[in-house]
């Protein structure tokens, strides 16, 4: 079996990959649900349980795989659906293909550095060297495809989510506390950027931040030296801001503009009451940072 331009609810539908073929072997073939959000739509209608990452039920495939939702969405890569859907929904095969290291190796590549915005890094269920090279049975991206499309970052990755409910929901999910506030100044320190707010905020969703931790919250841009932030230049408008803490720094994850004129705006407010996030602790794991990373720059470790 041979798919090519696979429709996406990303933007990658003119790359071609190659799928190897043959009949349904161990485990159930299954229909993908529609809310299997992750994968459903991806291009081919049924998948096998269990997948590659030893997920047994349906159940524990949907929990799991709406962690990455928010990443397709960022469009690091135009392959990282299909990557990811290899893997979490893989195609009813016999044998099991896997993609290509090279394939893993491209997304990784692009889409770490949106990871690692957001104090995350690429897990080690993930470890490209687990899966085959390109001369043995697997996915493979087409080399046809251009880097250009993946290349490019218009903005730092907090920055640069459009007034959209449902893509504002799923950033505050990854995110540990929501507020509002005016921005302050910035400062520069190593390749980021210290956010400082005004004194007056106010919280809309805590996450455990205490009184004392947000009189004093400092949010840190990861490398937002190397990349615009327009929401940082404005001090006049209030917006909503999302963070984070990874080691001893509290990381800005997300900011808009606190805007209820805007429908999308107070469609989201309406849907924060009730929203459920995913779990994001069952698939990612912050580990402590060592006191060297903490000295350079606030990161965070993520293992399975």
């Amino acid at each position: 079996m041979t798919v090519s331009r696979v429709p996406s609810i990303g933007s990658f539908s003119d790359g071609e990959y190659i799928w190897s073929s043959g009949s349904s072997g161990q485990g159930n073939c299954v229909e993908i649900p529609e809310d299997l959000r992750l994968c459903y739509g991806v291009g081919y209608r049924h998948m096998l349980l269990p997948n590659l990452l030893e997920h047994d039920s349906m159940a524990e495939v949907k929990q799991q795989a709406s962690s990455w939702v928010p990443l397709v969405h960022r469009r690091c890569h135009p392959g990282t659906q299909v990557f990811l859907c290899s893997l979490f929904s893989p195609v009813c095969t016999d044998p099991l293909v896997r993609p290509c290291q090279l394939f893993c190796e491209s997304v990784r590549d692009a889409c770490s550095p949106i990871m690692k915005a957001f104090g995350f890094v690429w897990p080690e269920m993930l470890n490209c060297s687990r899966f085959p090279l390109e001369n043995d049975m697997c996915i493979s991206k087409n080399a046809t495809a251009s880097l250009e499309e993946s290349e490019h970052m218009p903005a730092c990755p907090p920055c640069e989510v459009k007034m959209n409910a449902d893509g504002i929901l799923e950033n505050m999910c990854a995110s540990e506390f929501a507020i509002t506030a005016k921005i302050k100044k910035t400062k520069i320190k190593n390749a980021d950027k210290m956010v400082i707010l005004q004194k007056k905020k106010k919280v809309v969703w805590d996450g455990g931040l205490k009184n004392e931790q947000l009189k004093k919250l400092v949010l840190y841009l990861k490398n937002g030296t190397h990349c615009p932030c327009q929401q940082l230049d404005n001090t006049s408008d209030q917006y909503l801001i999302m963070g984070r803490r990874v080691g001893k720094h509290y990381l800005l994850t997300g900011i808009h503009q606190w805007d209820k004129e805007n429908g999308e705006f107070r469609k989201l407010l309406t849907q924060i009451k009730t929203y459920k996030c995913p779990a994001l602790d069952s698939t990612f794991k912050i580990t402590k940072p060592t006191k060297s990373d903490e000295h350079d720059n606030p990161p965070g470790v993520l293992t399975p």
